[in-house]
């Protein structure tokens, strides 16, 4: 199996793996407005799905094929169940396995997520076992787990494990998002990724606003990839090569397809709850006149047609 890590652009853009936002809808409405090179999927917990199938997963790994390359993130504290769920991603076409090792979520750091951190031989237990898929496997992770000056024994283990991608968070587990990344760490890293596994790609994640940020950062430091977040929610053109501005009307096109999608992968089988999709209008719905009230209304919506009833759509 060709590994799409080896086929990348340099620098490549990722699309970040959020929970409860980058799920097939919202990847979709990226790629329409300007897709990244790589997306990953919402984190999918393994012990979950091993014990109780999709019904405990949702529609976290539902894609389609024009969504590649794609990355399947998953997390737990089982290296066996890592192993079933793996293999389970190869047979549903992903293109590789990310381990989440950085999510500071409490229900997460019970047994997965940046608990990890503290626990080095489980996370390469965790590796190996995910590697048994035949997919190639890559890490997310933070610097640390309480401290930043945790980064190079923690980089040093990760990068011992022949791993294919490396992506930071540049933050700690303690830090959550509430401090800026630590960018000043970006040489010290990759100058330890180079000497210890020059192979390993490394990508940046935390506080980059856009393609033209995150190329300013690669030419500064070097690194193979950037992945954006939270940056789409100020920007959903965020991977767009040559920055423009974009009118209230493509804006709200890209509300209309979102709304259109979500009405596709609700069905009787998999249905979907509306309010969480509230949180995605404040994306659409900005820098114009009016736009706060509009938003106050859009906000005591009860479904997609009301919606789109008061948009005008």
């Amino acid at each position: 199996m060709q590994n799409i890590w080896h086929t990348l652009p340099k620098p490549f853009f990722i699309l970040a793996p959020m929970e409860a936002v980058t799920d097939v809808v919202f990847r979709h409405v990226v790629k329409q407005a300007a897709a990244p090179d790589v997306f990953f999927t919402e984190f999918t917990n393994a012990t979950g799905w091993t014990h109780a199938g999709n019904k405990a997963i949702g529609q976290r790994l539902v894609k389609t094929d024009d969504e590649h390359p794609i990355i399947a993130q998953i997390w737990g504290g089982e290296p066996g169940d890592m192993a079933k769920l793996a293999a389970h991603c190869r047979e549903l076409g992903y293109d590789g396995i990310d381990i989440n090792m950085g999510c500071p979520a409490k229900s997460a750091i019970k047994s997965g997520g940046s608990a990890l951190i503290r626990n080095p031989q489980l996370a390469a237990e965790s590796i190996a076992a995910a590697k048994t898929a035949g997919l190639p496997v890559s890490v997310k992770t933070r610097l640390g787990y309480t401290r930043v000056d945790e980064w190079r024994d923690w980089m040093t283990h990760l990068l011992n494990q022949d791993i294919v991608n490396l992506t930071i968070h540049l933050r700690t587990k303690k830090e959550m998002s509430k401090v800026p990344a630590h960018f000043e760490l970006i040489p010290a890293i990759k100058q330890l990724r180079d000497e210890i596994a020059p192979t390993t790609l490394i990508t940046i994640n935390g506080d980059i606003k856009d393609r033209a940020h995150g190329e300013a950062l690669v030419r500064e430091t070097g690194v193979d990839g950037v992945m954006i977040g939270r940056g789409v929610f100020h920007n959903p053109f965020a991977f767009e090569h040559i920055p423009r501005g974009h009118t209230k009307e493509e804006l709200l096109a890209l509300l209309e397809y979102q709304l259109a999608l979500f009405d596709t992968y609700d069905t009787p089988l998999t249905p979907r709850k509306f309010d969480p999709l509230k949180r995605f209008f404040k994306i659409y719905i900005r820098d114009f006149e009016g736009a706060a009230e509009l938003r106050d209304i859009l906000m005591r919506s009860k479904d997609t047609d009301e919606t789109r009833k008061i948009l005008g759509l």
